[in-house]
């Protein structure tokens, strides 16, 4: 049997997979500034934090980490209305997708954090910086120098994840692929197109990542002390 493949029938429809596309990396560039900063919020919880909050950091984290990011998704969703909180699928995504990275990010930070002399503490104590200005400004640099490449491969399985939320009806790439294979029943064309741009679109997240990682943040940082 002969299988005549259609991929013009698909691209087509190219208003639907850009808008798909511009979807998906919006909801990653939120939840990326958003979880990565949950994400060290939670780092100083655990390592310089009150004892309490350190605890309640340690629970959010390991709830997270250990169930699947869809049922987070439906909890958020479907759930909440429940107790009267009712969100539209781009907020109740956006807000996952925040809550999955942080508790990642979190660890991550956290490792990197562990792996830092101590002596930069303080030293940086001895400069007479609060805890505060030691960790933000001494400790948080190298920290995430040493877990940037896992941070940024975490951000991108983050935005490969949010295929899901096309099941809460999110216009991101999956529902754009799912939609136009129910409208021309070129199912296997579509998803084929599909997998070809998310390559493209971690391929070029983690290259971007890498390369605004050492000159925005870490990096700036290291210069200006060098030039201070």
């Amino acid at each position: 049997m002969l299988i005549e493949l259609d991929f013009g029938a698909v691209l087509a429809l190219w208003p639907l997979l850009l808008t798909g596309v511009a979807w998906t990396l919006g909801l990653t560039v939120v939840a990326a500034l958003l979880g990565v900063a949950l994400g060290i919020a939670c780092a100083w919880a655990r390592t310089d934090g009150p004892v309490w909050l350190g605890w309640a950091a340690a629970v959010y984290v390991e709830l997270i980490r250990n169930t699947p990011f869809i049922v987070q998704l439906f909890f958020i969703f479907f759930g909440l209305p429940a107790v009267g909180v009712r969100l539209s699928p781009e907020l109740a995504s956006i807000i996952a997708m925040v809550v999955n990275l942080g508790a990642y990010a979190g660890e991550i930070v956290r490792a990197g954090i562990a792996a830092t002399p101590r002596g930069q503490i303080e030293a940086g104590l001895s400069l007479a910086l609060s805890r505060g200005q030691t960790f933000v400004h001494v400790l948080l640099p190298p920290a995430l120098r040493k877990v940037w490449p896992a941070l940024t491969s975490q951000i991108v399985i983050v935005m490969l994840g949010s295929a899901v939320c096309g099941q809460i009806s999110t216009e991101e790439l999956s529902y754009a692929a799912n939609l136009i294979q129910s409208r021309n029943f070129r199912a296997f064309e579509s998803f084929i197109i599909a997998t070809a741009i998310y390559l493209l679109l971690a391929i070029g997240v983690r290259a971007l990542l890498n390369w605004l990682g050492p000159r925005f943040l870490f990096g700036g940082f290291s210069a200006g002390r060098r030039h201070g």
